[in-house]
């Protein structure tokens, strides 16, 4: 066994990423503090070909030096946009048709590892700022809420940490084709 080189890894360039087909399914980060959560998640939404990321209220925007060392340049090729507002970009969402969950711990949550996405239903799922969480009048308004399990003293994630499991997780029961 040897490790590969990244040119034996035949990953797409940018404006290849950019063409490929991508899994139904946006991120929303609702007012992420730290400015390494937010490249990380880039990095993540590359990694799945995710659709697209919102960044809302205090969460910072591309280009920045902090998110651009974590992001490694993946904030070049996943399409993102800034609004000021999450409760109206969800709204904004759903008449879409976008189905909405955030990911907290909530009242009648369905636990990750029960979550089956319905077939052709795009989602965006919902991150919430790393103390306060997704914000109650946001929650209130999703479509559901998905919740990590975890059994340790702890009661979260990162939540650059919480966007790879969750997305993962997603994207694998979405059998989507993305080669």
């Amino acid at each position: 066994m040897r490790k590969l080189k990244n040119s034996e890894l035949g990953r797409l360039g940018v404006d290849e990423f950019k063409e490929a087909e991508k899994i139904p399914l946006i991120l929303v980060l609702d007012n992420i503090r730290s400015l390494n959560n937010i490249g990380s998640v880039f990095r993540t939404a590359d990694a799945f070909r995710v659709e697209k990321i919102y960044l809302c209220g205090i969460t910072a925007t591309p280009p920045h030096k902090d998110i651009r060392k974590t992001a490694l340049g993946a904030t070049e090729s996943v399409a993102w946009e800034y609004t000021k507002d999450t409760l109206t970009l969800v709204r904004e969402l759903q008449q879409a048709e976008v189905r909405v969950m955030a990911v907290e711990q909530v009242e009648g949550a369905v636990m990750l590892q029960d979550f089956t996405p319905e077939s052709g239903v795009k989602y965006a799922l919902v991150f919430g700022n790393e103390v306060k969480g997704v914000d109650q009048e946001v929650v209130s308004a999703c479509d559901g809420a998905l919740e990590i399990p975890q059994y340790g003293t702890k009661h979260s994630l990162n939540i650059s940490v919480s966007a790879g499991v969750v997305v993962w997780d997603v994207f694998s029961k979405m059998k989507v084709a993305v080669e």
